[in-house]
C-alpha cells in the first residue's frame, strides 16, 4: 500500500489537473466494494458528516473529504443535497483550504440558517513551520450561486487560555435570538471536554464555560459535539477519545455516545444525567451529526468508519461512507434511532415472504448483490431450552464465510461476529460486538445490507449495529437456524 510524505498528504486540490482526477474517478469506480445507496466520495477519504442543515427546501449535507486517497490529508468540504433524504445531488466541492485561517484543512462544523441564508462555522486548520497546530473557528455564508463567503478574520482565533490545540468541531444554533455553539476541547492536563459560547451576531463570540457533563476524566479528547432537546430533554451528543473497554462497551478505538437530562440551565451549564451511554453496538460508527427537519424529526447521521483504522479500500485510493439518515427519539432514558421514513423509496420488489415455525435450519433463496432490507420478527419459547437464534447474512455456499447474527434468549443479548465474512479488517480491537436487550421473547430486526455495510435496528431501535463489511463474489447468501422451536416472519426487499 502506498506511503503518503507530508508534501503529498498537503497537496492542494488545484494541484492536480482535471484528467487527472477523472482518471482517479475512473478507477475508484471499478471497487467491487462501492455502495449502492450510501454516500460515499467518487475519490478518496470520506469522514465525518458537517453542515447538515434543512434550508430553501432542501437537506444540506457535507462531509470533509482529502481527494487523492484513502489517508487524512489536507481536508475539504464536498456539498449534497437532497429533498427526501434518499436520493442525494452532488453539487461538488464547497469549501477549499485557501486562506491563511484553514490552509491546512477544512475540518468539521455545522450549519445554521441566518437572515435567510445559510451559514456555516468550521473549524479551520493551520500548521506552523514548526508543524504546531492552530485552530481557528470560521463562519461563511453560502451565496445564491451555492459558493461561500468566508468571514474573516476567524470568529474565535486560536484555542482559549487552559486549553491545548485540540480545539474543533462547532455546532451552532439559535435559541430566542441568541446563537450558541458547543465546541470540543482538551483542557491542559490533556482531558477531554466541551466549551460552549454565544453570539447575538454571530461575529462577536463570548466564552460561556465548560459544560459540566459530570464526567471529569473521561478520555483525552471530546469531539463532536452536538446538543439539542427531544421531548423537553436536553441531550450532550459526542465522541470521547482515549476510554478504556469496560466489560461489552467501549471496544472500538474511539467511541461515540450521549448523556441525556432533564434540564439544561445556560446560567450553570450543567447537566445531570445517569450516565454515558453507546449510541451504537456495532464496529464502524463515529462523528455523529443532527439536524431538525421541517416537520420537528431529530435526524442523525454519522461517519461509517473511524479514525486510525486501515480498510480493505484503503489501496485502492478510496475509503468510507455515511451512515443513513436516523430518526432520533427518547424511550426509557435510551436514544431510539429508527431509520428515516422515507427510506421505503428504496425499496423494489420483495422478493422473500416468508413465516412459520421453525426448529433447525432454513436457508432463504435470493440473487443478486448484497443490497436489500429484511425485517425479521421471532417470538421465542418461553421453555427452559431457549437456545440461541442465529441469522447468518453475506455467506458462501458452504457456509465458511459469513456475517453471523447471535440472539441468545437465555442471556438477553445480541452479539454480531464478523470474523468469517469477507476480508477480515481492524482484527486487533475484536471481532465480535454485543448488545443487552431488555426482552427477548418477541425480537425485531429490521436490517439493511449494501455492498460493504450492514446496518441492524433491534427493536424499533432499541438498539443498532453499524459496520462495513467487505464481502466478496458468492458471499451473498441468507440463513436462519434455530436449536429449539420458534415463531418467525422473514422479509426482504431488494434495494434500488
Amino acid at each position: 500500500m502506498k506511503e503518503w510524505t507530508r508534501e503529498e498528504r498537503y497537496k492542494k486540490l488545484s494541484d492536480y489537473s482535471d484528467d487527472y482526477m477523472e482518471e482517479l474517478a475512473k478507477r475508484v469506480a471499478q471497487s467491487p466494494f462501492r455502495q449502492n445507496y450510501h454516500i460515499q466520495p467518487n475519490t478518496g477519504l470520506l469522514n465525518d458528516p458537517n453542515g447538515f442543515t434543512y434550508f430553501d427546501g432542501k437537506w444540506h449535507l457535507f462531509y470533509q473529504w482529502f481527494p487523492m486517497g484513502a489517508v487524512h490529508g489536507l481536508k475539504h468540504w464536498y456539498h449534497l443535497t437532497s429533498t427526501d433524504l434518499v436520493h442525494w445531488n452532488e453539487e461538488g466541492v464547497a469549501l477549499l483550504p485557501d486562506t491563511a485561517y484553514d490552509s491546512h484543512g477544512v475540518y468539521s462544523g455545522s450549519g445554521f440558517v441566518k437572515d435567510g441564508q445559510l451559514h456555516i462555522m468550521y473549524t479551520g486548520n493551520v500548521r506552523t513551520e514548526k508543524w504546531e497546530r492552530v485552530p481557528n473557528q470560521i463562519v461563511a455564508r453560502m451565496e445564491a450561486d451555492g459558493s461561500f463567503t468566508k468571514f474573516l478574520p476567524p470568529a474565535i482565533a486560536g484555542n482559549p487560555e487552559g486549553y491545548t490545540d485540540h480545539f474543533r468541531d462547532p455546532k451552532v444554533w439559535e435559541q430566542q435570538g441568541i446563537y450558541y455553539t458547543v465546541i470540543g476541547a482538551q483542557r491542559t492536563d490533556e482531558t477531554g471536554t466541551i466549551l460552549m459560547y454565544r453570539s447575538a451576531d454571530t461575529v462577536e463570540w463570548e466564552l460561556m464555560g465548560e459544560v459540566d457533563a459530570g464526567l471529569p476524566d473521561f478520555g483525552f479528547m471530546w469531539e463532536c459535539p452536538d446538543l439539542f432537546e427531544i421531548d423537553g430533554k436536553t441531550v450532550l451528543l459526542f465522541s470521547p477519545q482515549g476510554i478504556e473497554p469496560e466489560g461489552g462497551r467501549y471496544h472500538n478505538i474511539f467511541q461515540t455516545g450521549y448523556v441525556i437530562a432533564d434540564d439544561f440551565r445556560m446560567d450553570e451549564l450543567k447537566l445531570a444525567h445517569d450516565g454515558f451511554q453507546e449510541l451504537d453496538a456495532g464496529f464502524d460508527f463515529y462523528a455523529t451529526q443532527t439536524a431538525e427537519s421541517p416537520d420537528g424529526r431529530r435526524i442523525l447521521t454519522a461517519w461509517m468508519g473511524l479514525p486510525e483504522i486501515a480498510y480493505p479500500t484503503d489501496s485502492e485510493d478510496w475509503a468510507h461512507c455515511l451512515t443513513l439518515p436516523r430518526e432520533l427519539s427518547i424511550k426509557d432514558g435510551k436514544l431510539i434511532q429508527k431509520p428515516v421514513r422515507e427510506l421505503v423509496a428504496l425499496r423494489k420488489a420483495k422478493t422473500v415472504s416468508d413465516a412459520g415455525l421453525l426448529s433447525g435450519e432454513k436457508t432463504i433463496d435470493r440473487d443478486g448483490v448484497n443490497c436489500y432490507e429484511l425485517q425479521l420478527e421471532l417470538t421465542l419459547p418461553a421453555s427452559a431450552d431457549r437456545s440461541p437464534v442465529i441469522l447468518d447474512l453475506c455467506e458462501d455456499a458452504a457456509n465458511d464465510k459469513r456475517f453471523r447474527i447471535i440472539l441468545d434468549p437465555a442471556s438477553k443479548k445480541i452479539t454480531i461476529d464478523r470474523s468469517r465474512c469477507g476480508i477480515p479488517f481492524a482484527e486487533e480491537f475484536g471481532t465480535t460486538r454485543t448488545l443487552a436487550v431488555g426482552q427477548m421473547d418477541h425480537v425485531k430486526l429490521q436490517i439493511f445490507v449494501d455492498t460493504s455495510s450492514i446496518e441492524i435496528f433491534v427493536n424499533d431501535g432499541e438498539g443498532t449495529f453499524t459496520s462495513r463489511v467487505f464481502p466478496q463474489a458468492g458471499e451473498t447468501g441468507l440463513s436462519l437456524a434455530a436449536g429449539s422451536t420458534i415463531d418467525y416472519s422473514l422479509e426482504l426487499w431488494e434495494l434500488a
